[in-house]
């Protein structure tokens, strides 16, 4: 189809035309037209009753047009400052044609008219840019990593893996319609919807609206799965996009996401769930999840440590064929104990740590877990990935240090767990554990010995064998656990518990 210049104007009879910032502003009769111009330089879409002085004008440098259904799309873009705008933060459009060739023939001139009007190398505000702009993720991500992250997301495989963690999505489930009265007639963004299955329950509790939005290709699977859920789709929209990027006609009562990662942060989804608060969430309203707690406790695991230092035995080897493996030995053990065990930005998260220990043993690492707040106004409810709570695919972590520390009873034991954020979605972790003088003059004394490791978090080495038996005892110190607030999500605090714990 040839499309003409933006120096004559194009025509588009509609069905109807209804402002999502008005409801009540609906043009619906014969002669609803959408038209295509360029006023003073400014390339614009313009929706008006023939027969009336109302019409909507959009910028097209600024302007998303999103599909609903075969006949329905939704338009929205920055406000232009019209007279008739009514929100600082974007307006939007609903429209409906008459038939699927004129659907088309719109989308078609929509895209023509789109890239003459951002040809000049300007960059739109919901991040498709076509000159060397990035977004906010762009900038932060490199693309090598995006690019797998985005692959592994868009597989039903995984998605099922995720959907089959019936802890995760039961209590999604049961946190959701336990609280109908949060999303009951209310607007909710999905924030990386995945498989849809959380808008879908959002829906279920009444939502008055629900923006899916997803960057991988599972938007299309998800789109599939709501249609295929005729009673709940009409009030669910699927927007194939980051959230860091796309724009939406209105403001959210409710977001609803699953971002946590192996022990919580990797996976860098927090920051754009912070973000998708920071631009869509309305004054008052509600994350679900709303707190993030990370808790860690020293651990004592001679099998471990020994499976982990066997493991570099390999490279021991002087005669392998004829090769001495043996200058490459400590550069293995090094990586085998650089892995952690799995059983605006967060950029660096520094946490001190100090615990008691009240037998004698061996400490062979930090074991580190999760859990988050779903905080409802009717239920409160809990999600953990504790040790002894029932499994899910997030399990636990263990940082394993290279040397083991020995620790007396009353023994105080201290440290600091530093994670500093990298390009490749995840974290570098920095784990150091001292044990300090103990018993009669142990205020006077200093450090007796300190092990340290680095581990990166997103190369975990799953440990999936059956964990060995042993002698039943207290645990090694008493937990400490640092807490996420939807409310300030970029600050960690620390609730340090000096530990009076059993060990």
């Amino acid at each position: 189809m040839e499309i003409p210049s933006l120096n004559k104007q194009q025509e588009f009879t509609l069905a109807s035309v209804t402002d999502l910032t008005s409801p009540d502003s609906s043009l619906s009769s014969s002669s609803v037209v959408a038209t295509f111009s360029c006023v003073n330089e400014v390339k614009e879409l313009r929706f008006q009753e023939s027969e009336s002085s109302d019409c909507f004008s959009f910028d097209l440098s600024s302007t998303q047009l999103f599909k609903l259904g075969q006949l329905q799309f939704i338009c929205v873009a920055d406000s232009s400052g019209s007279a008739m705008e009514k929100s600082s933060f974007c307006r939007g459009v609903v429209i409906k044609f008459r038939d699927e060739k004129e659907s088309k023939d719109f989308c078609d001139s929509f895209e023509e008219c789109k890239k003459d009007s951002v040809k000049q190398g300007s960059s739109v505000p919901n991040g498709t840019v076509v000159s060397a702009n990035k977004s906010k993720f762009d900038d932060k991500i490199e693309a090598a990593s995006a690019k797998m992250y985005f692959h592994y997301y868009g597989q039903l495989l995984h998605q099922q893996n995720m959907l089959q963690d019936y802890v995760r999505t039961g209590t999604y489930h049961a946190a959701v319609m336990e609280n109908r009265s949060d999303f009951s007639g209310r607007v909710v963004v999905d924030v990386g919807a995945g498989s849809g299955i959380l808008s879908l329950f959002a829906a279920l509790a009444g939502a008055k609206h629900v923006y899916a939005v997803e960057a991988s290709e599972m938007a299309e699977y998800a789109r599939k799965l709501i249609a295929g859920n005729p009673l709940l789709a009409e009030r669910i929209t699927v927007i194939k996009g980051k959230i860091e990027d796309i724009e939406l006609p209105e403001k959210a009562d409710v977001l609803i996401s699953e971002p946590m990662g192996t022990l919580l942060v990797n996976e860098r989804m927090l920051e754009t769930y912070v973000i998708a608060r920071d631009r869509f969430l309305s004054p008052n309203g509600k994350m679900f999840p709303t707190v993030g707690r990370i808790h860690m406790a020293p651990f004592a695991d001679e099998f471990l440590f020994v499976e982990m230092a066997n493991k570099a035995l390999f490279w021991q080897q002087q005669n392998y064929y004829g090769v001495d493996l043996t200058p490459l030995y400590v550069s293995a053990h090094q990586g085998y104990f650089s892995q952690p065990v799995v059983e605006e930005q967060f950029y660096e998260i520094d946490i001190p740590l100090k615990f008691t220990a009240s037998v004698c043993t061996r400490i062979h690492g930090l074991a580190c877990w999760f859990d988050v707040l779903f905080d409802g106004s009717t239920v409160q409810r809990w999600f953990t990935t504790a040790p002894g709570a029932p499994t899910t695919h997030w399990y636990q972590i263990r940082c394993v240090l290279s040397q083991p520390i020995h620790v007396m009873a009353g023994q105080e034991i201290t440290g600091r767990l530093h994670l500093v954020a990298h390009s490749a979605q995840s974290y570098t972790i920095n784990l150091t554990l001292s044990a300090k003088m103990w018993g009669p003059g142990a205020n006077q004394g200093g450090i007796l010995q300190t092990s340290s490791c680095k581990l990166d978090l997103k190369e975990p080495y799953y440990r999936m064998s059956q964990p060995q038996v042993y002698p039943t005892q207290e645990p090694p110190a008493q937990s400490q656990d640092i807490h996420i607030h939807s409310d300030d999500l970029e600050e960690v605090e620390l609730l340090q518990q000096t530990a009076n714990a059993q060990l």
